[in-house]
C-alpha cells in the first residue's frame, strides 16, 4: 500500500509537516470583485484582508473544479499512490466533503477516503499532522482512521466575531442569530455542532465574550483524554491573539498552545479580526 493524505487549503498545518512527500493540498478559490484567487497559491492572508477591506462586493468562494479534483486524484495515482486519506473542511460550510463521495469510483486503481474533519483550521491540520505522523509510524488504514476519529470526537471551537454579516451573507448562520446579536447589541460566542457554526452563547462584551470562552476552554480540558493541544487562531489580528495566548498561559500553565491564522476562505466568512479558541486531544 502507497498512501497519500490529501487535505484542502483552509487547513493550518504545522510547518514541520508542510513539506511531507505524502502531503497534497487542494486550494480552495475565494473570489473578490470577480477575480478568483487560490488560497495558499495565489494570495495569502496578509494580502487578502487589505484586499477585502479596499473590495467593492461581498467576496465569495467557492469549491474547486470537478475537473481540477478528479485530474489531483488521478495524477496521484499515476504517482504510485493507491489509498488516499482526504481530509476536508467542514461539510457543514462547505459541500466538497460530499463532491468528494462523487468521485470515490471515478478513479481507477485509487482507493479514494473522503474524511470530514467537521472543523478547519488548526484543529484540521492536527487532524493532518496526526495522520502523516501515523503513516511514517507504519500504522495501518483502520489505525490512522480511529485515530482522526479520536481528534474529531474531542475537538472543540469557539470563535468570537467582530460582526456577524459576513457569515449570514456566506448563509454559515442564520439571519435570526444575526438579528438578535443586533437587536441586543452583544457579543455572541460561536460553535461548531455537527460541523455547522451556530450561537452557543450571548455576551454583553469582547471581554465577557473572550472571559466565558477561556473558561469554557478550561471544562473541556477535563473532558479530553490527556495531552490536550489548545489553539488561538486569528484573522488579521495577531495582537489580540498574543494577548489571548498569555491569559491562556496564565490560567493553564502546564497547556501547550499553539498561534496560527485563518486563511482567506474562512476569514471570508468570519470576517476580519475574528478570533477561535480551540482545544483538541492529540
Amino acid at each position: 500500500m502507497k498512501l497519500a493524505i490529501v487535505t484542502d487549503s483552509t487547513a493550518f498545518i504545522p510547518e514541520r509537516v508542510r513539506g511531507h512527500k505524502d502531503l497534497y493540498v487542494i486550494p480552495i478559490p475565494v473570489i473578490i470583485d470577480g477575480k478568483s484567487y487560490n488560497e495558499g497559491i495565489d494570495i495569502e492572508p496578509d494580502e487578502y484582508y487589505e484586499l477585502l477591506n479596499n473590495s467593492a462586493e461581498f467576496p465569495t468562494t467557492s469549491q474547486p473544479s470537478l475537473g481540477e479534483t478528479i485530474e489531483i486524484y488521478r495524477d496521484l495515482q499515476r504517482k504510485g499512490y493507491d489509498t488516499v486519506i482526504s481530509i476536508h473542511l467542514s461539510s457543514g460550510i462547505s459541500g466538497f466533503y460530499s463532491t468528494l463521495f462523487t468521485l470515490k469510483d471515478d478513479i481507477e486503481g485509487l482507493d479514494l477516503i473522503p474524511y470530514d474533519s467537521l472543523i478547519t483550521s488548526m484543529p484540521m491540520g492536527h487532524m493532518v499532522e496526526a495522520a502523516l505522523d501515523d503513516l511514517d509510524e507504519g500504522f495501518d488504514i483502520q489505525a490512522i482512521l480511529a485515530h482522526l476519529d479520536k481528534i474529531r470526537d474531542h475537538t472543540y471551537a469557539y470563535l468570537i466575531v467582530e460582526d456577524l454579516n459576513n457569515l449570514v451573507r456566506g448563509g454559515r448562520l442564520t439571519n435570526g442569530a444575526a438579528l438578535i446579536a443586533g437587536l441586543l447589541k452583544i457579543k455572541p460566542i460561536l460553535t461548531f455542532d455537527q460541523g455547522k457554526i451556530v450561537l452557543f452563547e450571548k455576551i454583553r462584551s469582547s471581554k465577557k465574550a473572550f472571559k466565558r470562552a477561556e473558561k469554557i476552554i478550561g471544562q473541556r480540558i477535563n473532558d479530553i483524554p490527556y495531552p490536550v493541544k489548545l489553539y488561538v487562531i486569528h484573522a488579521n489580528n495577531l495582537s489580540v491573539a498574543l494577548e489571548e495566548k498569555e491569559r491562556l498561559q496564565k490560567e493553564y500553565p502546564n497547556a501547550i498552545i499553539e498561534i496560527g491564522h485563518f486563511g482567506p476562505v474562512i476569514g471570508t466568512h468570519l470576517g476580519e479580526k475574528a478570533i477561535g479558541l480551540a482545544i483538541s486531544a492529540q
